[in-house]
């Protein structure tokens, strides 16, 4: 009997962290229902509030609305502020997919959409579903678990080949040296994986880079109709 009781109680934990998680995909996705144009996910650091890479995020946010684009970041500060706040002040679209942490993430003051998860895997499918690209500047474990998620999904063709832009070449290119001797190297990846990437040092080239992917599947995606018509 004790055995049975053990059992069911479990049976109700399980159905309500499904229920729970499922509420949680279900707000996240209607959250992105509400962005009504192209949008580009922007990783980077809470931990710069200030100084030349807080005022390139900012920079960033500020050209891709101008360009007509959305901006979504992990709405919290530092890089994440800088973006929504150049955004913002641009008169685009700013959004903003928070995660609950027991420290350093408040959300940014900076945004029109916005969302607080408590489910990582559940903030990072919906970066992947509102972004038509990735821009990622220095970050930490989490900005670094958001851009190799993205390639594993990306090289895995879970989602579309979409242009991801690194900026900082004095932060990224010690990474990139790694990947290119020990990955590709040693047989791990295969040569076209790193084409995945793209290193640049301004944010003109990064958001030039992601707009000329868009555009450019954009023209594919509208011949193919063609073709068919």
């Amino acid at each position: 009997m004790e055995d049975r009781r053990l059992l069911d109680r479990r049976a109700g934990e399980i159905d309500r962290e499904v229920r729970f998680v499922a509420d949680e995909f279900r707000a996240g996705l209607e959250a992105v229902a509400q962005i009504d144009r192209p949008a580009v996910a922007v990783f980077g650091s809470a931990r710069i509030p200030s100084g030349p890479e807080y005022d390139m995020a900012r920079r960033t946010g500020r050209l891709l609305a101008e360009t007509g684009f959305a901006v979504v970041t992990g709405g919290g500060p530092g890089l994440m502020e800088a973006t929504n706040r150049g955004c913002r002040e641009a008169g685009g679209l700013s959004v903003g997919f928070n995660i609950d942490l027991p420290h350093e993430q408040g959300s940014n003051a900076y945004l029109d959409i916005s969302y607080t998860f408590e489910h990582f895997f559940a903030r990072k499918t919906m970066f992947v579903k509102a972004a038509e690209g990735f821009i990622v500047f220095p970050g930490g474990f989490g900005t670094m678990d958001e851009l190799f998620d993205s390639l594993t999904l990306i090289q895995n063709r879970k989602i579309d080949h979409f242009p991801v832009a690194l900026v900082g070449p004095e932060h990224w290119g010690p990474l990139m040296g790694w990947v290119a001797e020990r990955l590709l190297g040693g047989g791990l990846i295969s040569p076209v994986d790193l084409e995945l990437l793209s290193v640049v040092d301004q944010p003109e080239d990064a958001v030039g880079h992601v707009v000329a992917c868009f555009r450019h599947e954009c023209a594919h995606e509208l011949g193919a109709i063609r073709a068919l018509g």
